[in-house]
C-alpha cells in the first residue's frame, strides 16, 4: 500500500511540476517509424515490431497506440508513466514532460498547452492518439500515406518511404526482437491476421515477352527449335520443374527414389542408359529440370537435431547405475537441389548441391538462372528453451562451404502485417557459374502464392482485414473489409533478387493463373466474401490492375455475386474467368485500358472449368467437370433451392471471336461421377500442340453400368472403375474434339482385379509427350512408344 501511495505522489509531482519545463529533445538521435492502419506490426528504424493492438481510423483521424508511438521515437517504457486515477499518461524523455488525458483534446508540453483537433481515446486499457501531435512536440514530421494507409514519422525532411515504395523490407534485427515477434504471433486479436494456408505454395510465372508468345505453352516454344514437346508451363521462356522431361533424345523420369534416363530414339530401340539411385542417402526426388548441359534434381531430405533443454531422468535405485539416455531429436525437413553435368550420359557428374531448411515450395529456371523456394515452419518451444542458433533459417551451398550456414537475424526480412511462425527462404544460382555463391534470402511470414516473370517475382500473402467504428466508449473492431491480399514485388536478374515494391487488393487468389504481368502492369483476379453468405458479405469476384509501383490503377468488382472463381487465364489484353455455384459463367473481360477493365461478354452453361488453356487468339480450352442441377425439397415436398452435383470429366472449346457473345462450340464428357484427371489440379499433366491439333492427358474413368446414372432425388450415382491411361484427341475449331484413341499401361488382369475402384498404381500413366512422330506415355512401371499418327504400339519398355 505504501509503494502505491508513493507511486501516485510521484505521478502527481510529475504532472504538476514537469509540464512547466521546456521540451528538450536530443537532436543527435533521430528515429523513423511506419504505422499501418489495421495492422499489429509496425516498422521502427528498419526493424519490424509487433503490437498487441493496432492503429485504426476514427472520424477521419488515424489513432495510434500511444505507448508504441513513444517507443518508436526512442522513449523508454520507464519514461512513460500511466496514472489510472486521472486516466492520464506522462512522457518524460530527458527533461521533457508531455501529458495526455483520455477523452481530452488537450496536450501539455513543457509550459505550453496545445489543443488537438481530436481527443485521445481509451479502449480496453489502451490509449490511442492522433500520431502527429506527440511526434511534432518531439520535433518529428508526420505524413499520411493514403495509398499505403500508413502514418509515416521521421525527422523533418527525412520521412521513411511509403509502404508501396520502400527501398527495402524491414528486418527482424535481433534474437530478442525475434522472440518478441514470435510471442506476438500468438496474440489472437490481430488487426490483420494471417490465415492458414489453403494450398501449397506454388511459384507462378508470366512472360515479359510479346503477346503472341504469352499465349503459347512451353511446348509450342520448343517446337520451333526441335520437334519434341516440353512441359506445359504458363509462360514461354520460364521453365517449370516436372517429374518427367525430355530433351528430344532422352526421357528423364523421377521414379520413386531414383531417376531413370532412357534413350528414346529410335523408339524401337528404347533402353535405359543410366539410373541415379537416391535411396541410400535419404533423398526423395520430386521434380527435375533438363537442358543441353545440366540436370537439376529437386527433392527433400531430413536432418535430425537435438531438442534444446534438459531431459528429466527417473530416480534410480542406489544399487543400480542410472541408464545413459540420449537427448531427444526432432526432424528438420530440408529441400535439396542437386546439379549434374549430363553431357556424357554414361558418366554423369555431380557439380553442385544446394539445400534450404524447410519444405519444397516450388522453383523456376530462366535460362541459366535457377531459383529454389522453401517454406520453413518455426517450431514452438517455450522462449526460455529456444536456442538462438536453432531458430535461424539454415542453408547449404557446396560451392562455398562444406558446412551448413545460417541467416542472421539482422538479415532476415519481414512482410509487415503478416506475422506468422514461418520463413519463406529463396535461393538463386547461375548454373553456368558453379563456383559462385548462391543468393539466399529469408522472409518472416510466408506467402500463399508466388508468381514470376523472367524479370520479376511476386509474393502474394492473404490476411483478414479488420476495421474500427467509433462509439461513445471508443472504437469497436469488427471484420470490415474481409480478406485482402498483399503483393510484394522483387526484381530477378542472373540468380539474384532485389525488393522493389508492395501493393494490396481485396480478396484472395485461387492459384498461379489468377496473376499476370503484361506491358508493365500486374493483373490479379480475386474472390472476396463467402458463397454461403447473403447480402453484402456474399462472395464477389474482382479483377484489379496495378502499375509498376503496385498502385491500383483499375478495378472491376462485384462479378458473379454468390459464386467464386474456379479458373482464370490472362491472355494479352483479356482475362477469362470461370465462376461457379450451380452453373458455369464464362466471362470475357477486356483489360486494354488498365484504368477501366470491363466485361465484354458472358456465357452460362452447366459444369465448370478448373483449368483454362489458350488454343489460339480466339479460342480457349476448358477442363473441368460436368454438373447437373438438382432441386432441394423439405420434408413437406416444398422446393427450398437447388444444388449442383458434378458428374463426368468435361472438356470444352470456347469461341471468343465475338467477345460480346462467347460460344461453347464443342464439348466432350468422359465417364460418370468419380471420373478424374491430374490435369484438374496440375496443368503440367497436359500435352497440347496447336500445330499438330494434338491434345492428350491422363484420366481415371468411372462409369455407371447396369442401372441408372441417377440415384434417389436426382443425385448422380458414382461410377465403377473401367480405365486409367491417356486420352488422345485431335482438336480444331472446325471439327471440335475427335477421340483419336486411348493408351493404358494396365493389363486385362489388372482390370479384372480392380473391381469397382482403383488406386495410385505404379502402372498409372502420369505424363504424355512426343518426339518427332512418336507418342510416349510414361508411368512408374513402363514407357510405351506409339506411332503418333496411328497410335500403333512400337515398343513397351519395362523400367524395372
Amino acid at each position: 500500500m505504501k509503494k502505491f501511495v508513493i507511486f501516485i505522489l510521484l505521478v502527481a509531482l510529475a504532472v504538476i511540476f514537469i509540464p512547466w519545463l521546456q521540451p528538450e529533445v536530443d537532436a543527435t538521435v533521430r528515429h523513423q517509424a511506419t504505422f499501418l492502419v489495421d495492422q499489429r506490426t509496425y516498422i521502427s528504424d528498419g526493424q519490424m515490431k509487433v503490437m498487441d493492438v493496432a492503429p485504426f481510423i476514427n472520424n477521419n483521424r488515424v489513432y495510434v497506440p500511444v505507448r508504441y508511438l513513444g517507443r518508436s521515437l526512442g522513449i523508454a517504457d520507464s519514461d512513460i508513466i500511466w496514472d489510472g486515477i486521472s486516466k492520464s499518461v506522462v512522457f518524460c524523455p530527458d527533461s521533457t514532460a508531455i501529458k495526455l488525458t483520455a477523452g481530452s483534446n488537450l496536450l501539455y508540453a513543457g509550459g505550453e498547452k496545445q489543443v488537438m483537433d481530436a481527443g485521445t481515446l481509451l479502449e480496453e486499457g489502451r490509449m490511442y492518439i492522433p500520431a502527429r501531435w506527440l511526434a511534432e512536440v518531439l520535433g518529428y514530421e508526420v505524413k499520411w500515406d493514403k495509398a499505403g494507409r500508413a502514418v509515416l514519422v521521421g525527422p523533418p525532411g527525412d520521412l521513411p518511404d511509403p509502404p508501396g515504395a520502400v527501398s527495402d523490407l524491414p528486418v527482424v534485427g535481433s534474437y530478442e526482437n525475434f522472440q518478441s515477434l514470435l510471442a506476438g504471433m500468438q496474440v489472437p486479436t490481430g488487426m490483420f491476421e494471417k490465415r492458414g494456408m489453403k494450398t501449397p505454395l506454388v511459384m507462378e510465372d508470366l512472360a515479359g515477352a510479346a503477346e503472341a508468345t504469352n499465349m503459347m505453352s512451353q511446348s509450342a516454344g520448343n517446337e520451333a527449335a526441335a520437334d519434341y514437346s516440353g512441359t506445359n508451363v504458363q509462360v514461354a521462356g520460364v521453365d517449370e520443374a516436372d517429374m518427367v522431361k525430355t530433351d528430344g533424345s532422352y526421357i528423364y523420369q523421377v521414379d520413386g527414389n531414383r531417376l531413370v534416363i532412357t534413350a528414346a530414339c529410335p523408339p524401337g530401340d528404347m533402353k535405359v542408359v543410366n539410373t541415379l539411385e537416391f535411396a541410400e542417402n535419404s533423398f526423395s526426388p520430386q521434380e527435375i529440370y533438363v537442358d543441353d548441359r545440366y540436370l537439376v534434381v529437386i527433392g527433400h531430405t531430413q536432418r535430425y537435431r537435438e531438442i534444446p533443454g534438459p531431459v528429466p531422468l527417473a530416480e534410480s535405485s542406489a544399487k543400480m547405475a542410472a541408464p545413459e539416455i540420449m537427448p531427444p531429436l526432432y526432424r528438420s525437413d530440408t529441400v535439396k537441389a542437386v546439379v549434374y553435368d549430363i553431357r556424357d550420359k554414361a558418366g554423369i557428374k555431380q557439380v553442385r548441391e544446394l539445400q534450404l531448411g524447410g519444405r519444397y515450395v516450388s522453383s523456376r529456371k530462366v535460362g541459366a538462372s535457377f531459383y529454389l523456394l522453401a517454406n520453413k515452419n518455426i517450431r514452438y518451444y517455450p522462449l526460455k528453451e529456444m536456442e538462438e542458433q536453432e531458430q535461424k533459417p539454415f542453408f547449404y551451398d557446396s560451392a562455398t562451404s562444406a558446412k551448413l550456414g545460417a541467416i542472421d537475424y539482422s538479415n532476415i526480412k519481414c512482410f509487415p502485417g503478416f506475422i506468422e511462425p514461418n520463413y519463406l527462404v529463396v535461393a538463386g544460382i547461375n548454373l553456368d557459374r558453379p563456383e559462385e555463391e548462391a543468393d539466399v534470402q529469408a522472409f518472416l511470414g510466408s506467402g500463399e502464392n508466388i508468381y514470376a516473370s523472367p524479370e520479376n517475382l511476386y509474393v502474394a500473402v492473404t490476411g483478414l482485414r479488420y476495421g474500427a467504428t467509433g462509439t461513445r466508449s471508443g472504437p469497436v473492431f469488427r471484420p470490415a473489409n474481409g480478406d485482402a491480399t498483399r503483393i510484394y514485388k522483387f526484381a530477378l536478374h542472373d540468380g539474384r533478387l532485389k525488393y522493389l515494391a508492395c501493393g494490396e487488393v481485396p480478396g484472395t487468389v485461387l492459384n498461379q493463373f489468377s496473376m499476370d504481368e503484361h506491358e508493365g502492369y500486374f493483373r490479379i483476379a480475386t474472390t472476396r466474401g463467402d458463397i454461403w453468405r447473403t447480402g453484402e458479405n456474399t462472395s464477389q469476384n474482382n479483377v484489379y490492375v496495378l502499375d509498376q509501383e503496385l498502385h491500383v490503377t483499375g478495378r472491376l468488382e462485384g462479378i458473379a455475386p454468390g459464386e467464386k472463381i474456379y479458373s482464370a487465364r490472362f491472355m494479352g489484353d483479356r482475362v477469362y474467368l470461370v465462376t461457379f455455384k450451380t452453373v458455369d459463367p464464362f466471362f470475357v473481360i477486356d483489360l486494354k485500358d488498365p484504368r477501366r477493365p470491363e466485361i465484354l461478354g458472358a456465357l452460362k452453361i452447366p459444369g465448370y472449368s478448373d483449368y483454362l488453356h489458350p488454343y489460339d487468339e480466339n479460342h480457349v480450352l476448358g477442363f473441368g467437370k460436368d454438373t447437373i442441377e438438382v432441386s432441394q425439397k423439405d420434408h413437406s415436398g416444398n422446393e427450398t433451392g437447388s444444388m449442383a452435383f458434378y458428374t463426368g470429366l468435361k472438356i470444352a472449346l470456347f469461341d471468343v471471336t465475338d467477345v460480346s457473345n462467347p460460344v461453347e462450340m464443342a464439348r466432350e464428357i468422359i465417364g460418370d461421377r468419380g471420373t478424374d484427371s491430374a490435369l484438374l489440379r496440375n496443368h503440367k499433366a497436359l500435352l497440347f500442340s496447336g500445330d499438330k491439333h494434338l491434345l492428350a492427358f491422363p484420366v481415371k474413368v468411372m462409369e455407371v453400368s447396369g442401372g441408372s446414372a441417377v440415384q434417389n432425388r436426382g443425385v448422380p450415382a458414382y461410377g465403377q472403375f473401367v480405365f486409367q491411361g491417356a486420352y488422345i484427341y485431335n482438336v480444331d475449331p472446325d471439327r471440335g474434339f475427335n477421340l483419336k484413341g486411348r493408351i493404358t499401361h494396365l493389363s486385362e488382369t489388372d482390370l479384372l482385379k480392380a473391381g469397382s475402384s482403383w488406386y495410385e498404381s505404379d502402372k498409372n500413366v502420369e505424363r504424355i509427350l512426343y518426339i518427332n512422330d512418336t507418342l510416349y506415355t510414361v508411368s512408374g512401371r513402363y514407357i510405351k512408344a506409339n506411332n503418333l499418327g496411328s497410335l500403333e504400339l512400337i515398343k513397351t519398355l519395362a523400367l524395372d
